[in-house]
């Protein structure tokens, strides 16, 4: 089975402008995300795929792999279904390109996934963490997610879902937006319009739920640390400092 790391990468991010090219410890945010994905060695290939020449030049400068898109996309996953269009790969993993501190362990156990799939039936899978603080419930920045008894994928949504009628029966998690595709799942997301409930929610993961792909989600202890605001950024070189 043939996995690559794709890092879908957008310079100008509507929060935090050129957030990826920030310094952090001596090196810029898109190149330690970069190393981190490449040092997990799980994978054939890693790339940064983006529209902008500052990524791309900062990457293979770095003697890393770039591929520079084509077209203006929407989501970072149209922007991979594109790159990944003529390779011959079975699965890809989307990294988010704002997040340095990529573990080794939690993408272990999405390619896992797969391996285990003999019949083929997961389309996506991607990682969940357990919320406990309300209001980091509360918070819509905060992507909640369902699961069945197969822990596959019922809903996303920037809501506390499910709503605590029972309070001391609810329990909630916190989607963590790294992706594994099967190929042809990917390829079949790029190819098909936006959903409503994914313009509603702005939430690409429920255009998979809506045409009926099935999502598996895998449980992590290990909480993203994303970078979205200056704030961010500031706390990951704190982290930095004390690792």
């Amino acid at each position: 089975m043939k996995c690559i790391a794709m890092i879908p990468a957008r310079l100008q991010a509507t929060r935090f402008p050129e957030k990826l090219m920030q310094d952090l410890g001596g090196k810029t945010v898109i190149l330690r995300t970069y190393e981190a994905t490449v040092e997990t060695h799980l994978f054939d290939a890693v790339y940064v795929v983006t529209d902008s020449q500052v990524i791309f030049d900062e990457i293979v400068h770095h003697g890393g792999k770039a591929i520079m898109s084509i077209h203006q996309h929407e989501s970072g996953s149209d922007r991979i279904a594109e790159a990944v269009e003529n390779m011959n790969v079975d699965v890809v993993v989307n990294v988010q390109g704002d997040e340095p501190f990529t573990k080794k362990e939690p993408l272990e156990k999405l390619l896992q996934v797969f391996k285990e799939d003999a019949d083929k039936k997961v389309d996506v899978a991607s990682l969940m963490f357990p919320l406990t603080d309300l209001e980091a419930v509360q918070n819509p920045n905060n992507v909640k997610v369902v699961v069945n008894k197969n822990n596959e994928a019922m809903y996303f949504s920037r809501s506390p879902i499910p709503f605590p009628r029972e309070k001391e029966l609810a329990s909630y998690f916190k989607h963590i937006g790294i992706y594994a595709f099967r190929k042809q799942a990917l390829l079949d997301f790029s190819n098909t319009p936006m959903t409503k409930l994914e313009a509603t929610e702005k939430l690409e993961n429920l255009r998979f739920l809506e045409h009926g792909k099935t999502m598996k989600m895998v449980e992590t202890s290990h909480a993203a640390i994303g970078i979205d605001t200056p704030e961010d950024l500031e706390k990951a070189r704190e982290i930095l400092k004390n690792m």
